[in-house]
């Protein structure tokens, strides 16, 4: 079953068209520019990208080739993006990388067997896709979720524009799966309006945050390696004797050779960001 063509069935069965199906992947794709286009729009999303930019470039005191860019550039690609290194838990983390990758995988999967009549290892992906999707969305909803665990609300409480998105990828990977094994069309109709809500709040969900995320990491990996540091001030060699001189109450408060101050607020691991 998990190798068969699922919208293919719904072709033979006469429950649909290839050209309405068509005409839905296009109607969704053209949705998702539009919420993009409409989120940069509403949150000077371009404007600010740029004015923070040429903000950093001002402040830089090594500015750094355009051969070192493209690598902080490969740098962002492989770890914020491909491996999500940036979170420090590491089941948040792996929930993470099993939602997005298997979202990738299922929205990919399904336009092939949209498209075409393909199964056995497209179907059997396209299956693997959804489940991940569901298992790595099902952990952080009910696992991990920063407002449940550090902030003392219950799982059952929803705030529309912070969680249709994480809903409305668990509602479609969830009825794409029971309609799959079980042929209900009740829950392909399900399956659809998940979809639809989905793809179709993307100007009030947290979807656009995906492709904004990156872009961030990598002028904030710039202005490190140019030295403007996000405005943030260098951390000096406390036992150096030009910070003494900068900062001549630093022996008074921690001696001439201050010792490590430890881990800090690093002592105890983060448990729920």
């Amino acid at each position: 079953m998990i190798t068969t063509n699922p919208f293919t069935e719904l072709v033979n069965q006469s429950v649909v068209s290839s050209s309405e199906m068509t005409f839905y992947v296009i109607a969704m794709f053209v949705l998702v520019v539009v919420g993009v286009l409409l989120d940069v729009r509403h949150k000077k999303s371009k404007i600010y990208f740029d004015s923070h930019a040429e903000a950093m470039s001002k402040l830089a005191k090594t500015p750094i080739s355009s051969g070192e860019k493209s690598s902080l550039l490969v740098k962002t690609i492989t770890n914020e993006v491909l491996t999500s290194s940036e979170f420090s838990n590491q089941q948040r983390r792996i929930s993470h990388l099993m939602t997005m990758y298997g979202f990738i995988i299922f929205v990919i999967t399904t336009v092939i067997l949209m498209f075409t009549d393909a199964g056995g290892f497209w179907a059997l992906l396209w299956h693997l896709g959804a489940l991940s999707l569901a298992a790595g969305g099902y952990w952080f909803w009910f696992g991990i979720r920063a407002d449940v665990s550090a902030e003392g609300q219950k799982w059952y409480q929803i705030e529309y524009r912070r969680d249709v998105f994480i809903l409305s990828l668990l509602a479609m990977s969830t009825f794409a799966l029971i309609w799959s094994f079980t042929g209900s069309l009740f829950f392909f109709g399900l399956f659809i309006l998940a979809s639809t809500i989905l793809f179709g709040t993307v100007f009030w969900s947290k979807f656009a945050h995906m492709f904004f995320k990156p872009f961030a990491a990598y002028q904030k990996k710039v202005s490190f390696a140019e030295g403007a540091r996000e405005k943030l001030p260098d951390i000096p060699d406390l036992a150096s004797a030009e910070t003494h001189e900068r900062f001549p109450d630093i022996p008074e408060y921690m001696g001439k050779n201050p010792q490590n101050m430890g881990l800090g607020i690093k002592r105890e691991k983060p448990r729920h960001y």
